[in-house]
């Protein structure tokens, strides 16, 4: 496995995400999948955070625990990063939420920025980039790019499937961001889809296809 690349090998990440694939499985399921991968690979993802000790006071007396310390950002890439929100905030209910609006070039295959929705100054400690698909990884480097001139310090890719090709960009690029995802499949078709892949994820979560 490539360093810095983290593929979760947990049995119900490969149960929903088998189901995902499934051409016949329809939207409304779809995005449920979508939501409860999010929310099994956001558990992977924040392993790093940090801690401080407190103490908190239990019906039979007083118990150490700890808090996170650091705050986090969610940054889904529109459209399809979209339905990952809802899983990640299940486990992180106070993160805070930006938007990025890139499309790709259908000709060109490369990322264009229409949105932007970030703050004036970073408010977090980390960022999450919420994207299903690392294809090319054209937007995924584009909005770490963005994140960083933006004054973002800790980032992290958090997607559900990922192609050679989109990893090696990423890697190129932003070798200090890691990833995680659900799986890393074979390669790009001559139209930069993944294969196996699922198809288009926007379209299958919003029945757009």
């Amino acid at each position: 496995m490539t360093d810095g690349v983290y593929v979760s090998d947990h049995p119900l990440v490969k149960h929903k995400l088998t189901h995902l694939r499934d051409v016949y499985t329809p939207p409304t399921v779809f995005r449920r999948l979508v939501r409860e991968l999010s929310l099994l690979l956001c558990y992977e993802a924040t392993q790093h955070l940090t801690l401080f000790d407190t103490t908190v006071e239990t019906p039979m007396g007083k118990a150490a625990g700890q808090h996170v310390q650091q705050t986090i950002g969610l940054v889904p890439i529109l459209r399809a990063g979209l339905g990952m929100v809802d899983g990640v905030w299940e486990l992180l209910p106070g993160a805070e939420v930006w938007h990025i609006g890139l499309y790709r070039d259908e000709e060109t295959l490369r990322p264009v920025q229409y949105y932007n929705k970030l703050p004036v100054e970073p408010r977090v400690q980390v960022c999450l980039i919420l994207d299903p698909m690392l294809a090319t990884g054209g937007s995924a480097v584009a909005t770490t790019e963005l994140l960083k001139e933006w004054g973002a310090k800790h980032i992290r890719f958090v997607g559900l499937i990922a192609a050679p090709e989109g990893v090696q960009a990423m890697r190129e690029a932003h070798p200090d961001v890691p990833i995680h995802i659900a799986a890393l499949d074979e390669r790009l078709n001559e139209i930069g889809f993944i294969v196996p892949g699922l198809g288009d994820a926007g379209d299958r979560q919003f029945g757009t296809g």
